[in-house]
């Protein structure tokens, strides 16, 4: 029996504590949560376990093999920190850490005592993100051209981080999936329009090489809800909508057909294609059902998760050097 531990029962908390305990084999033991009445929440609706208003209490825990942490962002090192030298296997929600040098010693702490690390990149276990890399792996797109993002809401605004660690690590960590590289160079402009609060709306490019371009725009003050992303390839093209209850993904058999003829060599004719559009059948397991399995998974079996600490590191070095391109007005930040 696996047992393990949830730091924080919050918001995501209470949907970690659900579906770990849905799984064979994992038996949540312990819950812990500094305000008394979410502690009597979680006892209530799970009188087995153990509740802690303490982090230190629940870690002392000898009987636990592994901890998830769902806190806030400026926590999740110290704890995760504290819980890899308790020998204890972590998943911490992302972002990962508030900075890469945090990340960084998280990632060789897990590896020196040889221990699972895992981040909550939930996007990249959804139906439709699989299906998207399938479709890239597969070469039914042809060569990646761009990826094309917006996320907005009328959306609470944080005090602890900007837009961009709130709302752009989503699409951030699907893009890292995806496209299976780093960016060479990012560039972010924003704006803070609550004085004393961090940038509420953001855009940042990514530059990669292979001509690969992809954008975000994120924003906590637009009147409607947009969950929509354009992926662009030289065969297809895609349009992601997370908020489509039936159609998520669209197929589209649409592009450009550039001629390379000689006399056309200093006016190349452009010329389009129009074919069909399709939505391929996505299956409706719960995302976080198939993370928290991956999770327990690789640790019984030694294996690394496909979003393990490198992964959360990655989407953090991203994230930092746009703060630093946000802070000087959108001047480039080489990676």
């Amino acid at each position: 029996m696996l047992n393990i531990g949830i730091i924080g029962y919050g918001y995501w908390g209470p949907n970690l504590v659900r579906n770990f305990a849905q799984i064979n084999g994992v038996r949540i033991a312990a819950v812990c949560d500094q305000r008394p009445e979410r502690r009597a929440l979680a006892a209530q609706l799970y009188p087995t376990i153990q509740t802690y208003a303490q982090a230190e209490d629940l870690l002392a825990d000898a009987t636990l093999h592994a901890v998830a942490i769902a806190t806030t962002v400026n926590a999740h090192f110290p704890l995760a920190l504290q819980a890899l030298l308790a020998g204890k296997h972590v998943f911490v929600e992302k972002p990962f850490t508030a900075t890469v040098a945090e990340g960084e010693r998280l990632v060789a702490e897990a590896a020196r005592r040889g221990l699972t690390l895992m981040v909550g990149h939930t996007f990249i276990y959804t139906s439709a993100v699989r299906k998207i890399k399938e479709l890239l792996a597969n070469g039914t797109l042809g060569s990646l051209y761009y990826y094309d993002s917006v996320r907005v809401n009328l959306g609470l605004f944080q005090q602890d981080i900007n837009v961009l660690w709130d709302l752009a690590v989503h699409d951030l960590a699907i893009m890292d999936y995806l496209i299976g590289q780093m960016p060479t160079l990012v560039a972010a402009t924003g704006m803070a329009h609550v004085p004393g609060r961090p940038e509420n709306m953001a855009y940042l490019t990514c530059f990669f090489a292979d001509h690969i371009m992809a954008h975000f725009h994120v924003n906590w003050m637009a009147p409607v809800k947009i969950r929509r992303t354009l992926i662009g390839g030289s065969e297809k093209m895609i349009v992601y909508d997370d908020i489509e209850m039936s159609e998520k993904i669209k197929v589209y058999d649409k592009g450009i057909i550039v001629s390379e003829a000689e006399d056309a060599i200093y006016q190349r004719h452009v010329g389009y294609r129009t074919g069909d559009m399709w939505a391929p059948r996505l299956d409706n397991i719960e995302a976080l059902k198939i993370e928290t399995e991956h999770f327990t998974t690789c640790i019984q079996n030694g294996q690394t998760p496909l979003s393990d600490g490198q992964a959360g590191l990655r989407v953090v070095r991203i994230l930092e050097a746009a703060t630093r391109s946000l802070a000087n007005q959108g001047q480039p930040v080489a990676l």
